[in-house]
């Protein structure tokens, strides 16, 4: 009996034990690692999902129109901080594998400066053009104001949109991802309340939203900011400090970071060019139907990429110490995670799509029939595309930005753009809908034979 207390007793101190990047992963550790990552990427999905909600049931048609027409610029303009965090991680958790954590905080602190500095140019420049992009995109009349409106407000915070992208990651590498966790759900908290005071309460209208959202971001932006500027020995393994200014550094950084710099240019880039298509094919009912399946997708596949992000500093921290048995172990789990998950992710969104649709465009019979078709096609993509982002994450992990960026490339730019060109030749409007399951089916079986080609090269 006392031996059992014992065992048990063992058993808790263990489970009470932080989880380090150096550990040995097993199934449970890793996944008790990464799902703070992962609930902080879907609660970011979701506070994005209340602009939408908030905007189609109390605004208007047009202005969740604009609201989707114009928000991929936005993300293009803060795709900054998708290279700086996952390719700045992998090479400051790479160098902490290999022993140096002084060299690990010298550039922790020069990317950081860097990003806020890139970050305030980009916003100024995105102000200047914002109404351009918005007229080449095919808006007219009033959705014009409406997407300068919402996007030169969005432009403005961008630095705080940038820093949270950026935190999201290096909160992870500081071993704090349940801190990145918590930032994300009171900034998502911040959301809501503010878009129901300016939109359902004070009558902002679309600017109101924007404001809700802006507000938000300068939380999750700069609190991360305000912990990591103080030294925290003892705490965290990173803090900023003075920084060394090292070219190398951030030319592998950039290109580490390539891959996801790539994917969300790539990713807006397309979305643009299907709302272009629907624009010009169905109307705003096109684009918003569209609008919906993107944020209820965002949602889905935040899981995933949660679990690609939130391993990624695991890997690139055995990477660096030279473990190649336990990157084998890493790989083997996390694909077999994402397979089990991918899976279990795309029944739920297809048994789902009718309410989901229903909880944003209910109150248009037309433009629900359209968004319930088209999201039981697009969800199909889920089987496979757990396989791409885990493929792009695990060579960004290995500082191989070439690589990933190429899985992120030709899966967005290549395969998706081209297929939303030529699909709807064939097979007109439903061509447009099944673009991306065909485009993430040939992306899966690029990434299987990059991983197995790379495989003696790096040990795994």
């Amino acid at each position: 009996m006392k031996l059992n207390i014992q065992k048990r007793l063992r058993l808790q101190r263990r489970k009470r034990t932080p989880i380090q990047l150096s550990d040995h992963f097993s199934y449970g550790r890793l996944l008790r690692f990464t799902w703070p990552t992962m609930m902080m990427l879907i609660i970011t999905s979701i506070y994005g999902l209340v602009d939408g909600l908030m905007v189609s049931n109390f605004v208007g048609n047009t202005e969740f129109a604009a609201l989707n027409l114009i928000w991929p610029f936005v993300a293009i303009m803060a795709s900054i901080g998708n290279m700086f965090s996952t390719g700045g991680s992998a090479l400051v958790a790479k160098i902490m594998g290999e022993g140096d954590e002084k060299k690990s905080r010298d550039v922790f602190s020069l990317l950081t400066y860097c990003v806020i500095i890139s970050a305030i140019t980009l916003g100024f420049a995105g102000r200047l053009v914002v109404r351009d992009v918005a007229v080449f995109m095919g808006a007219k009349g009033e959705m014009i104001s409406l997407c300068v409106e919402y996007g030169e407000i969005l432009l403005l915070m961008l630095p705080a949109f940038v820093l949270q992208i950026y935190f999201q990651t290096f909160q992870i590498t500081a071993e704090k991802p349940k801190m990145g966790m918590w930032v994300t759900i009171i900034a998502g908290i911040i959301n809501i309340i503010f878009d129901w005071v300016f939109i359902k309460e004070w009558g902002w209208g679309l600017k109101g939203a924007a404001w809700g959202t802006s507000i938000s971001l300068c939380f999750g932006g700069f609190f991360p900011l305000l912990y990591f500027a103080r030294k925290r020995e003892g705490e965290s393994k990173l803090w900023l400090g003075a920084a060394t200014w090292n070219m190398k550094a951030l030319l592998k950084t950039m290109s580490n970071g390539l891959s996801e710099f790539v994917m969300n240019i790539s990713l807006s880039f397309v979305s643009m060019l299907y709302m272009y298509i629907l624009l010009r094919n169905i109307g705003e009912n096109g684009i918003s139907a569209y609008g919906v399946i993107m944020y209820y997708a965002f949602i889905f596949v935040a899981i995933l990429l949660g679990f690609g992000i939130g391993s990624a500093p695991i890997i690139s921290y055995h990477y660096g110490a030279q473990n190649k048995d336990e990157m084998h172990n890493l790989l083997k789990k996390g694909m077999t995670i994402m397979a089990v998950s991918s899976i279990g992710i795309t029944l739920v969104a297809e048994s789902l799509s009718y309410p989901l649709s229903y909880l944003m465009v209910g109150q248009h019979e037309e433009l629900l029939v359209l968004t319930v078709h088209a999201f039981r096609i697009y969800s199909l993509n889920l089987l496979v595309t757990g396989i791409n982002i885990y493929a792009s994450a695990f060579f960004t992990a290995l500082n191989n930005g070439p690589v990933s960026a190429f899985i992120s490339l030709s899966r967005t730019l290549i395969f998706e753009a081209g297929s939303v060109l030529i699909l709807p030749k064939i097979f007109g409007i439903e061509g447009i809908w099944w673009s991306v399951c065909v485009a993430e089916t040939i992306s899966a079986i690029t990434s299987i034979g990059l991983l197995y080609h790379y495989r003696k090269r790096y040990g795994y």
